[in-house]
């Protein structure tokens, strides 16, 4: 420990101190300096570091350890006052109000304690002159604690009509509580409503929003605003993090987890806070985790999964029944005890009902990587079925009803009635049909099975399906790798099926089922180079010549339409393949209207894409998207969850492309759940993840943002995903935690990114980095590696010929030598390096409006010169002069630039004790303004600032 010898060395030991993390190495060293502060024999120094060890107390794990110092701290008042400042008098009657709250959150603390406690409270804030304000918000505390709701009624009442004062909690806490108030009542859109400036930043603190946000989860999802209660659990969860004292605000986050169908966050959230399960320093915010461990691996226990390993207390593996189990038990007694403590059942019927929550959506996508744990979850691709009756007749009637309709449940259908007949009697049709079914469903596995339908057709008097049967089985053969043998074999199936149909032996469905598998033969060869495309065109045109000219089949007969519809698109195919792009999206949207007349939207999907691809290529982006979006609504729940992926992550860069930014979004996040649905969250997903986070940067919402990008940057791989993505991932990162005040975190983030820019061929974002993680370097007090960082960016710059940049960083490097207290030198040598490169770029500018920049960047440079050297206690009017005389020459256009300049040079002149000369520059900047427009900031701000400075020097 660093020897403490004085007062304001004690002091800066514990400013030092307070800026750690919350926790036991926290409250250890505030241990170690209030030893040190006994050590001094100065009064003031042991009650300050009484106060500092209260403090860290109350915002760690250790809450129970607080009383100790305020009791010894009370006792040096009331024996000797005289020894506190002002600012120790005012911290100890502020911390009576952490008393109040510290009890009633500590069940071994008797009731009448409490009781006796909030009296002796009263009485001395009233000897201090206190409003009674603070008193009677923690008599509210207690009666609402207990479940004394009448009582409660009256102190919240009176606690919002007496006057606010300084004992009074700020407006961010006070607004809190009244919150919480509300949803107690069942008012959750009441307490929203008293939540709100809390939640648009208006007001803040310590502890706010971070325990607003988290409190807003539940009533925002009951109240059906699930996508404020996402982003309120993104943003919220990225404050709570680090503050160990907030273990009933992690709580909220992992209930919010159970309750909307991300189980497996909330297990990580678990993992994440091993010592929340076992710290007992507050045992009111253990209840309350306790209790949502409780409903989370009940929830995980319904699902099915109550044997996986979940993480618990330390010392032993745990599954999912047995911490819900253990959680219960301890959260029950835990109870127990408040409620023995406080004669009513109040706590312990809260905390049963909290437990027994039921989920209030089913799934809620976060954005982040949350794979559903459930074993069993639905496929996109198989909806649930309808519940039906599972006798033998009704299984048929739902699988004929599924096949004549072209339901992808069809083959589903046909395996169930196969296994409910067995050996049984069932008409050969019926057995033709499942075996037809099932042959379809083994792909080209299931080419022989095809003969085993046929012959079943056959037995039952339908040659003309035993000879489509037979088609599909020569097309599955052509897949396989026999296109020869396959067109042989369907060639012959054609003529036979058309002298059946000639002789009215068959039907036209029957006939366009063996044209049509002939004609995806020969698209099949086409394709693959095996036989002229001229063939495969006139076989697939004979499909819907025989359906129309049978008569335009109605809706009903949806395999007809379905036939014809796929001759479209065959022709688009070949129409693409020839060049054509425009007739081939003509024939893919005819093909879509034929599906979507056949009451069979979702085989409409592929060629909608189709059609967005060609309208993409051609440059119209406005039909690409609404091909999509047709592709989404035609597909429904048949569109597989990798295909759902494409299709929102297509349609959010379209979004995007016109400026929608919140609908691009919207679509990325759903990519993301479809991404972790189908399997996906490490190659998709993290694309997606990686989108999501730059529209909701471009949002200005950075702490989901960044809570997104983390978790995209996870799964990035620059072998997968390509470098590129890796980086954007990381500098848009960086421009998030940077926005969120984490300068160090953003450095490092923008850093790693220019590691890897610097191998690319072209260097200007390697340069831009560099340049960034300067900028965070330095915010974060790193002063030698943000000079480095600067001068890399510097050199590169250089490299580039971009003089603008290459010049700020000579002049960001000024000002870091400057606050390094070096002397002047090294600041003014940058300074004047950067004056240099500027003039000797203006010599050489080519064109008036390089001219422009760089006297622009050569007047910014002077002036910052000036100011540098004025800082330093150095003249610096050489440089204002020079300054004003380079923005005066842009005109206009350097208009506000020049009276700062000048305004700048008054507020020397003033320092320096030249009035006439400050008064001088002070009219001028007034004049400039005289006939300018009230209505702007700049200039209502400029008039001010000169007739200040003109008063001071008149």
């Amino acid at each position: 420990m660093t020897e403490i010898s004085d007062l304001a060395a004690l002091r800066r030991a514990m400013a030092e101190n307070a800026e750690r993390p919350e926790g036991p190495a926290r409250n250890a060293r505030a241990e170690q300096l209030l030893a040190a502060a006994e050590g001094l024999n100065v009064p003031l120094a042991v009650i300050e570091a009484l106060g500092h060890q209260l403090s860290v107390y109350n915002y760690s794990s250790e809450k129970d350890k607080m009383f100790v110092p305020f009791a010894r701290l009370l006792r040096l008042w009331d024996e000797r006052p005289g020894d506190f400042d002002a600012y120790e008098t005012h911290s100890l009657h502020w911390v009576f109000k952490w008393m109040s709250a510290g009890m009633l959150d500590q069940p071994h603390i008797p009731l009448a304690s409490i009781e006796k406690w909030l009296g002796e409270m009263e009485r001395r804030y009233r000897l201090a002159g206190y409003s009674e304000r603070a008193v009677r918000g923690a008599e509210f505390s207690v009666a609402a604690h207990i479940g004394d709701l009448a009582r409660a009624e009256r102190a919240y009442a009176a606690w919002l009509a007496a006057d606010r004062d300084e004992m009074a909690d700020c407006h961010a806490c006070e607004l809190y509580g009244q919150g919480l108030w509300q949803v107690e009542r069942g008012r959750d859109a009441a307490a929203l409503t008293a939540w709100r400036p809390v939640l648009e930043g208006e007001f803040s603190c310590a502890h706010e929003p971070h325990s607003v946000l988290a409190a807003s989860l539940v009533p925002l999802l009951r109240l059906g605003r699930a996508e404020e209660a996402r982003a309120h659990h993104l943003r919220g969860l990225r404050l709570v993090r680090p503050m160990e004292s907030m273990r009933a605000a992690y709580a909220e986050h992992v209930e919010f987890c159970a309750l909307s169908g991300n189980e497996a966050r909330g297990l990580e959230l678990l993992a994440e806070r091993p010592a929340y399960f076992t710290d007992t320093g507050h045992p009111r915010s253990r209840l309350d985790f306790l209790a949502v461990v409780t409903l989370l691996t009940d929830r995980l226990t319904e699902l099915g999964l109550g044997d996986e390993p979940v993480p618990g207390p330390a010392g032993r593996a745990w599954t999912a029944r047995d911490l819900a189990a253990h959680a219960r038990t301890e959260a029950l007694a835990l109870a127990e005890r408040f409620d023995a403590r406080n004669g009513t059942s109040y706590v312990g019927d809260r905390t049963r009902a909290r437990m027994a929550r039921r989920p209030l959506v089913d799934r809620l996508p976060l954005g982040v990587r949350t794979p559903r744990p459930a074993p069993t979850a639905p496929s996109a691709a198989t909806p649930p079925a309808p519940a039906a009756e599972t006798s033998l007749p009704a299984l048929l009637a739902e699988a004929h009803r599924l096949a004549d309709t072209l339901r992808p449940e069809a083959v589903d259908a046909w395996a169930a009635v196969a296994r409910a007949a067995g050996d049984g009697e069932l008409a050969p049709a019926d057995r033709a049909l499942i075996a037809d079914h099932e042959a379809m469903s083994r792909g080209p596995e299931g080419a022989e099975l095809f003969e085993r339908a046929a012959e079943l057709y056959a037995a039952a008097g339908d040659p003309g399906e035993a000879l489509a049967a037979r088609a599909r089985g020569a097309y599955f053969r052509a897949l396989r790798g026999e296109p020869d043998t396959a067109l042989a074999r369907v060639t012959g199936l054609s003529e036979e099926v058309r002298a059946l149909y000639a002789a009215e032996a068959t039907g036209v469905r029957q006939t366009a089922s063996v044209l049509m598998s002939r004609a995806r033969i020969l698209m099949h060869r086409a394709r693959t180079g095996a036989g002229p495309a001229r063939d495969a065109e006139a076989a697939v045109r004979e499909v819907p010549a025989l359906v129309e000219g049978h008569g335009t089949p109605d809706e009903g007969d949806a395999r007809l339409v379905a036939r014809v519809a796929e001759s479209w698109g065959m022709l688009a195919e070949l129409a693409g393949a020839a060049g054509d792009g425009a007739g081939a999206a003509e024939l893919l949207r005819r093909a879509v209207a034929e599906y979507v007349r056949a009451g069979v939207p979702w085989c409409a999907v592929e060629y909608e894409v189709q059609v967005a691809a060609l309208a993409e290529e051609a440059g119209d982006r406005e039909e690409a998207e609404r091909a999509l979006r047709a592709a989404l609504e035609h597909g429904g729940p048949y569109v597989e969850p990798a295909g759902q992926v494409q299709l929102h992550l297509r349609i959010a860069e379209l979004t995007a492309g016109r400026g929608e930014v919140a609908a691009a979004a919207e679509h990325a996040l759903q990519a993301t759940h479809w991404a972790d649905r189908a399997g996906e969250s490490g190659t998709s997903g993290a694309w997606a993840r990686q989108r999501l986070g730059g529209y909701l940067l471009r949002q200005g919402r950075c702490a989901e943002a960044a809570e997104v990008l983390e978790s995209a940057l996870a799964d990035l791989r620059a072998e997968t995903h390509g470098d590129g993505a890796v980086v954007q991932a990381r500098w848009w990162l960086g421009d998030c935690l940077e926005e969120l005040g984490e300068h160090r975190a953003a450095a490092e983030q923008r850093l790693l990114a220019a590691d890897i820019a610097r191998h690319w061929p072209e260097q200007r974002d390697h340069a831009t980095l560099a340049h960034l993680a300067a900028d965070s370097l330095g915010s974060a007090g790193l002063v030698a590696e943000a000079d480095r960082a600067y001068a890399r960016a510097g050199e590169l710059w250089r490299a580039l010929g971009d003089t603008r940049l290459l010049v700020r960083s000579l002049r960001a490097r000024a000002w870091l030598a400057l606050r390094e207290d070096a002397g002047t030198a090294e600041a003014e040598g940058l300074m004047a390096e950067a004056v240099e490169v500027c003039e000797e770029a203006l010599e050489d500018a080519a064109d008036s409006r390089a001219l422009g920049g760089l006297t622009r960047e050569l007047a910014q440079t002077h002036r910052q010169f000036g100011d540098l050297l004025a800082q330093a206690g150095g003249p610096g009017g050489v440089h204002f002069e020079r300054a004003i005389t380079l923005f005066g020459s842009l005109g206009p256009a350097g208009l506000h630039d020049r009276t700062a300049a000048e305004l700048a040079a008054a507020e020397l002149a003033t320092e320096l004790g030249h009035p006439e000369e400050a008064a001088a520059r002070a009219r001028v900047v007034l004049a400039a303004y005289e006939n300018a427009d009230e209505t702007d900031e700049t200039v209502r701000t400029r008039r001010a600032e000169a007739a200040r400075l003109l008063g001071t020097a008149e």
